[in-house]
Formats: structure tokens, sequence, C-alpha cells
């Protein structure tokens, strides 16, 4: 299970009588104030003529090596922080396990002015494993990080073994479906109005089906605390840039294209249908959720495989770690198969 502890100088929470965050300490722009509680390593690169630093966690087996690297990217509101029950699990199973952050994001870069892209993530990634020294590994990407997963799987087939999906964004175009296009600046006045109760309130229906547990907590001070200090409107654009990266560059079409094994492990509970709710009210229900999504997207992937988590919502790795591990278990050990399905409980 997750820890709750926390240093007092990384952050102050108050919580009101209802059991919302009511006030939220400052962590900085890159989360510089925020215990990753694993050591955290760096890669350094130029991109777009700037140079930038990608943090990540680079756990070796604790059991007996396998000598498999499991890759972990983590989603818009997640951090490599969030992975770190799933990547201990792993190393005790003797997987080597890397968690980025991705540049934009957490204790990473966020240059101004940057231009945020799912192919760009992807040669940075490839560059930080190069960095690493690793080659082919098992891909795992939750909400955001599978598209960029599905991305990299598309560009670099050679270094991907098996292709885990966790509640991916990307398997429906929902600008097709009916979400209209939201332009920077209109991001941006968004963001201005994030804070750790927007946070927790859109986590709440979305993510954890109105059912919040003390441990989600430290996750939505984790990304309030970015927002809370001077330097807060570093993240502000960052985030408005990379949700205008998210809406305008799904996966979908290119799914057949997928050359490697690939697992979707979709909680089914899971409401997330990104920027639904700035559609028309007659067009709402036409933008598929990420289960709905998933059901399609089995069906178009030649080596696929749905695990269903028929109690779990979008972020299944922090709901319910040991369920989670259970069906990633069955995803990294599983030969493939075309169009597979099962559900877990």
């Amino acid at each position: 299970m997750i820890r709750l502890t926390m240093a007092a100088a990384a952050i102050s929470i108050t919580l009101s009588s209802t059991g919302g965050i009511a006030q939220t300490g400052p962590l900085g722009a890159n989360l510089e104030l925020f215990d990753y509680r694993a050591p955290v390593r760096w890669f350094e690169a130029s991109s777009q003529g700037q140079p930038i630093k990608m943090a990540y966690l680079d756990l070796p087996p604790t059991g007996v090596s396998n000598g498999t690297t499991v890759v972990l990217l983590h989603g818009k509101n997640f951090c490599a922080a969030t992975w770190l029950d799933t990547a201990q699990a792993l190393a005790a199973e003797g997987f080597r396990v890397i968690a980025p952050d991705q540049i934009g994001f957490c204790k990473s870069s966020k240059p101004a002015g940057y231009q945020y892209s799912f192919h760009t993530m992807a040669e940075l990634t490839r560059g930080l494993l190069d960095h690493a020294g690793v080659g082919r590994v098992v891909l795992v990407g939750h909400s955001t990080g599978g598209i960029l997963a599905t991305r990299f799987a598309l560009l670099h087939p050679e270094r991907v073994v098996k292709l885990v999906l966790v509640n991916p964004l990307g398997l429906n175009d929902t600008l097709a479906e009916g979400v209209p296009y939201t332009d920077l600046g209109k991001l941006r006045v968004e963001e201005a109005k994030t804070d750790a109760a927007s946070i927790k309130t859109y986590q709440l229906r979305n993510y954890y089906h109105g059912e919040w547990r003390p441990a989600y907590d430290r996750w939505v001070a984790m990304l309030a605390g970015q927002y809370a200090g001077p330097d807060g409107d570093i993240v502000r654009d960052a985030q408005a840039r990379l949700s205008d990266m998210i809406q305008t560059q799904p996966v979908a079409a290119e799914l057949p294209r997928l050359a490697m094994s690939v697992t979707l492990i979709i909680g089914q509970r899971d409401l997330t249908a990104f920027r639904a709710n700035t559609a028309p009210p007659e067009r709402r229900d036409q933008v598929r959720t990420v289960p709905k999504a998933a059901e399609d997207a089995v069906k178009r992937i030649p080596d696929a495989r749905l695990i269903r988590l028929n109690d779990l919502g979008h972020s299944p790795q922090v709901e319910s770690p040991p369920q989670f591990m259970e069906a990633l278990r069955m995803a990294i050990g599983a030969s493939g198969g075309a169009n597979l399905s099962e559900s877990v409980r």
C-alpha cells in the first residue's frame, strides 16, 4: 500500500471538515520540494535548441534478475513517483524498472515556448534509455503515457518486446467525436483556475468513481504544489501546451500498425473522456470514455489482449496496487494472441 508520511518541510496540507484539501504548500515548478522516496537520476539533452533535463527513477532488481527492463510512462496528472509501488513490486520480481518524468512534467524541464509532441517525447525517451544502457523493453503507458507508449512503439518497434496500455487516452479521436478544439489561450485561462480543490473534484468523479481515500491526497498535493508558488505560471503554460498536444495527437488511426503483443489493462469504472465536458450537450454522449474506446481498439490491434478490472477506475495502480500487479503480471507474462479478452476482480 502507498505510505502516507511525508516530511513537513516538503509540504503542508490543511483539510477542511468535509475532507477537501483547503491549502497546499508550494513545491516548486519542478517539484524541487516533493520527495519521490527513491533516488532520482537525470538525463540531459538538447531539444528544440534548448538544454533540457529529464528526471527518472531507475530501480535495479531486488530479486533474482530476469534480464528484462520494464519502462513505466506516467499520465498527465501523474509523475514517475506515482509508479513507485508498481516499480518496487516489479523490482522484487527481478525486473529492472525505469520510470521517467517526461519533459514538461513534474521534476523535468519546462522550457519556455516549447512545442510539445508525442514524437518529441518518444525521441527523448529513446535517448534516455540509450543513456541508461537499455535496449529492448517491456513498455507500460498509463493515461497520456499510453499515447506516448503507443507512439514510441510505432516509431521504434524493435525496442519494444511487449506493450501494455493502462487506461490510455488517444484510443479515440475526441475532436472527431464532438469535443471542440480549444486554443492555447483558452487552455491557459483554464489552467489559471487549477488548484487542489479542482484537481480533487475532477479526480474524484472521473478517476475514483466517487470514492476518495486519504492515500490519494498525496498525489493531489503533488500536482497542486507545482502551481502554488511564485513560478506557478511556468507550470500553467506547460500544462496548457500539453493539453493542446493531447487533444490534437491521438493514435487511434494508427493502432492497426502496432507490430508487437499489446495488452490493454482497463479499469472499467473510468469516466475519463478527454475534455468531453466542453462538448455541446447533444454530442457529449458520443465522446467515448476510455473503457468504451478500449473495446473497439482491441479489435483493431493485430495482436491484442484486453484485461478488464471491473471494480477500478482510471488509475488502477494507485487505487489497488495488488490487483493491478496481478493484471500486469498477466500482461508481461502472456505470450499474446489475437483479441484475447478477460475480466479480473
